[in-house]
């Protein structure tokens, strides 16, 4: 089972974005960001409604519970 931080990573990546982007839309810096991706931080609650929102998938999707739909 992939961790949440990969799963970001899967995301971001099929949506041709980059790092910048996400930060973009978190209101955060690439570094804050990247950090998430690479599981050095942990992401706050607020920035994974904003993801699930954006990207158009669940919570559990994201924090792997449930297989992500292609």
């Amino acid at each position: 089972m992939k961790e949440y931080w990969e799963i970001l990573r899967d995301l971001r990546e099929d949506h041709d974005l980059k790092q910048a982007d996400v930060a973009k839309l978190l209101h955060t810096t690439q570094q804050v960001y990247s950090r998430y991706e690479n599981g050095i931080n942990e992401m706050p609650i607020r920035h994974l409604r904003t993801l699930c929102a954006y990207y158009q998938v669940s919570a559990d999707e994201v924090l792997g519970l449930r297989e992500r739909k292609k």
